[in-house]
């Protein structure tokens, strides 16, 4: 249901970000193209080079390469590419980015010119996952007609317990498959 989709995968600064690794792993068994965009922040917890190594291709973090090339990547390209958009996972502070159009990095340019369905999976502590501006960012982003993929109930890195886990990667890719199967485009 995922042969040869074109999958850009957003990943954010978050401790769930080494669930990117086994999504990334369970998008590519599916047979999709997966292209990775890396925030900053994701870095201190998960390397470029295990999600390059995953996808088989280099994982993009900056608008310009760092080798003095000049080669740049382009937002625009990269939302035109992609079938779907996943941001796994996504913080608080990319959802209120993409949520009141800010720009400042290479994954919320992308967000902002992709023309394909966006999810959007969240992962943060219980108290962030519940502030009311973070539940009105959730609702801005589903009123521009993207998917929120619920974050889980269970222990989180804080000890506390509660919503805010990352929904596993199988259910993400579940998630993929059914909106496909959803637009009879398969």
């Amino acid at each position: 249901m995922l042969r040869h989709k074109k999958i850009l995968l957003g990943v954010c600064g978050s401790i769930a970000a080494y669930k990117a690794a086994l999504l990334v792993r369970l998008l590519i068994k599916a047979e999709a193209e997966v292209q990775v965009i890396l925030t900053t922040s994701a870095s201190a917890f998960i390397t470029p080079v295990t999600l390059a190594t995953l996808s088989k291709r280099p994982v993009l973090t900056e608008f310009v390469r760092d080798d003095n090339s000049g080669l740049w990547h382009n937002h625009v390209e990269l939302g035109l590419w992609a079938d779907a958009m996943v941001i796994a996972p996504a913080s608080a502070n990319t959802v209120g980015k993409f949520a009141h159009g800010l720009c400042d990095n290479l994954l919320s340019a992308t967000y902002l010119s992709a023309r394909c369905p966006v999810f959007v999976a969240p992962a943060m502590d219980l108290d962030m996952y519940q502030h009311p501006a973070v539940q009105e960012n959730f609702r801005l982003l589903r009123s521009y007609g993207n998917h929120v993929i619920e974050a889980g109930h269970g222990e989180l890195a804080s000890g506390l317990i509660g919503q805010g886990r990352l929904a596993e990667p199988e259910e993400i890719v579940q998630v993929l498959q059914q909106h496909f199967i959803s637009q009879n485009i398969v």
